[in-house]
């Protein structure tokens, strides 16, 4: 079935008012770059004067919420801390809120600040990410210095530039001496996007530990539900009154469909108009279709009329 395709002020007040929560990717839907998308801020001013929830849900992990707010607000977008919901806190609450983390273990992290910030402010001690002892390795390796801290109860791994191998070995270890201890990626993302070009993303990097562990990882990022699961957790709204926007079929739009969640693709950003409407359209069909974001801003200037 194809998807329908809004277009009228009348379509966009329907949606508007039958949704509550508004789930908003961020690059492609928001911004492009450095660039806002026309409209965009009109329409965010406009749905929290509406009384909507609106939360900013990104795969990345390098960025807490406190620097996501910051990033967001730079391009003065009025973005609060809790509207803003990265893999890297969604990773915190679902350790907190869904699995329970036990209080006396502690997760070895596999990534930088941003989980590191996210875990403390969920009250879960850490250890690796940016400590000295991992960060500054250099050959050659001491396998004798590879004991496992039994109270170690979770590897969770992000983007990490500062990969090395004492940090691949150190999480194996933990993972292959003991079976309780959780395998928990932030996102699978194969690459990562910046400057106009791709380099290797989270997904990439937790290879080497999920291929030496011979463990199945519990995956947090869009487009598995687990992230749907820890978004609810924290911010306790109906599934059935929400939307997930996005440019991206298959991270933003199959989110929301795996979550039973209703779905709005922007066109514009990484989808192409053939994988929607083509001869041979992508199996990823998103509920509805709208050319912008920032369309919705209609809304807002027939009021003030």
């Amino acid at each position: 079935m194809a998807p329908l395709v809004l277009s009228s002020p009348e379509q966009y007040q329907k949606l508007v008012d039958s949704v509550d929560t508004f789930l908003l990717d961020c690059d492609g839907v928001l911004y492009h770059g450095p660039v806002v998308v026309e409209g965009v801020k009109t329409v965010l001013n406009m749905l929290r004067a509406s009384g909507k929830k609106v939360i900013f849900v990104t795969n990345n992990a390098t960025k807490s919420r406190r620097k996501l707010q910051a990033a967001l607000n730079k391009l003065d977008l009025n973005a609060s801390l809790e509207e803003c919901f990265g893999s890297a806190y969604a990773s915190a609450v679902y350790l907190s809120q869904v699995l329970n983390f036990p209080k006396d273990k502690k997760v070895y992290v596999f990534g930088e600040e941003g989980i590191e910030e996210e875990l403390d402010a969920v009250g879960i001690a850490h250890c690796g990410g940016t400590d000295t002892e991992d960060r500054e390795f250099k050959p050659p390796i001491d396998f004798d210095s590879f004991k496992p801290d039994p109270s170690v109860g979770a590897v969770l791994c992000g983007f990490d530039s500062w990969i090395n191998y004492k940090k691949i070995a150190k999480a194996m270890t933990y993972l292959r001496s003991n079976p309780k201890c959780e395998l928990i990626l932030t996102n699978t993302d194969a690459t990562y996007p910046t400057h106009g070009s791709q380099f290797p993303g989270s997904g990439s990097l937790s290879i080497p530990i999920v291929n030496s562990s011979k463990r199945t990882p519990i995956v947090i990022g869009k487009p598995n539900t687990t992230m749907m699961d820890a978004i609810i957790a924290d911010h306790k709204f109906d599934p059935s009154r929400a939307l997930m926007v996005g440019d991206n079929l298959a991270t933003d739009i199959e989110f929301g469909l795996n979550s039973g969640v209703r779905t709005l693709l922007v066109m514009g950003g990484v989808t192409s108009r053939d994988q929607v409407f083509g001869d041979k359209p992508s199996h990823v069909v998103p509920d509805l279709v709208i050319e912008s974001f920032g369309d919705l801003a209609v809304l807002a200037k027939d009021k003030a009329e």
